[in-house]
């Protein structure tokens, strides 16, 4: 086990507190310099976006970034009572638009590629454990029973129309739709000609390019923290260049009942919010959108099977990581392949 963040300096910064968090990233990010990049800010998904980008004619791409982002939740998110997602959800239609095709499709073969580990079918046992839009209602082995039926069955889709095997089968795409929601956002700078670019949303990010003279985009990794309500803390800090980083966690994320905490990760083979000792981790990948699935799945598999599918697979997607772990001393240890690595700052 590496400990490889033991004794570096920190640099406090808020990744999970809105607009506070994202300026303070872009402090991170562009550091000293002369070339000043365009900057946005905004609200999105429920949380903040911060969009920096260089442009010779120093447009000003807000409303377009803001209008991709609205529409993205028209389509793919739970909390919208009127979204695509929750109307297919309901039965009320089994048209998919481009958005909701890309993530189904994009779910299945990330589901197959990780033998389960990440399912976008969990969709009424992420609600029935408190962590969507819905009470939490806390499943007795009945409830979750009849839930894990649901959440097996099969689905797909012909391209155009949406198809499952049970009508209570409800699609959760949380872990994979704000890393492609980065995507777009980038997709949306590129066809603009605008090649250097970083965008974060909630955490999401996808960087292009790189900085004036030719510097790399830096991108700070949180400290696992105690607890939802510590204040965020850098650990670390990457070095990143026409990648993508995504982070995915139990600490902030999850509430305590008789003395038990319950991550917002549920394990697709049990139904249950996943106890393990993994506190989280960051995958670097070309894609915003496969980088945030595989931070998820390995979330569900824990230290020793997330490192032995990363052993496994070292030459396939999504196996360029960081995991953290409090370990049997309570001291942060952490394991990280030797590509991610590199990355580090030192």
């Amino acid at each position: 086990m590496n400990n490889l963040f033991h004794g570096k300096s920190v640099w406090h910064f808020g990744v999970g507190r809105f607009f506070a968090g994202s300026l303070l990233l872009t402090l991170l990010l562009t550091g000293c310099r002369s070339d000043a990049p365009v900057q946005l800010y905004g609200e999105a998904q429920g949380t903040y976006y911060s969009v920096q980008y260089y442009d010779a004619q120093q447009r000003n791409l807000q409303p377009q970034v803001d209008s991709l982002l609205a529409a993205f939740d028209q389509s793919a998110s739970l909390w919208v009572d009127s979204s695509l997602l929750r109307r297919l959800n309901a039965g009320l239609t089994d048209n998919l638009d481009d958005v909701l095709r890309f993530l189904l499709d994009s779910s299945l073969y990330i589901h197959d590629y990780t033998q389960g580990a990440f399912d976008p079918r969990v969709g009424r046992l992420v609600q029935a454990w408190g962590f969507s839009f819905r009470e939490r209602s806390e499943p007795d082995s009945a409830m979750l029973a009849d839930m894990l039926r649901a959440a097996h069955g099969d689905i797909g889709s012909n391209g155009e129309r949406y198809h499952r095997q049970y009508d209570d089968t409800e699609l959760d795409f949380n872990a994979i739709a704000q890393g492609y929601a980065a995507d777009l956002v980038g997709q949306l700078l590129d066809s603009y000609d605008i090649h250097d670019y970083l965008v974060d949303i909630g955490g999401e990010v996808v960087a292009r390019g790189t900085k004036a003279h030719g510097q790399s985009w830096r991108v700070g990794i949180e400290r696992p923290a105690a607890s939802d309500t510590s204040a965020p803390v850098v650990m670390t800090a990457i070095d990143l260049r026409d990648a993508s980083v995504v982070t995915s966690g139990s600490y902030r994320k999850y509430y305590e009942r008789d003395g038990v905490r319950y991550s917002h990760t549920i394990d697709p083979a049990t139904g249950r919010p996943v106890q393990h000792s993994l506190l989280s981790v960051s995958v670097v990948e070309r894609e915003g959108w496969l980088a945030d699935a595989m931070a998820t799945a390995y979330m569900v598999m824990g230290l020793d099977s997330a490192r032995a599918f990363i052993a496994a697979h070292h030459d396939g997607p999504g196996t360029e990581a960081v995991l953290f772990i409090y370990d049997s001393c309570g001291t942060l240890a952490s394991y990280a392949t030797p590509v991610f690595e590199q990355l580090i700052i030192r």
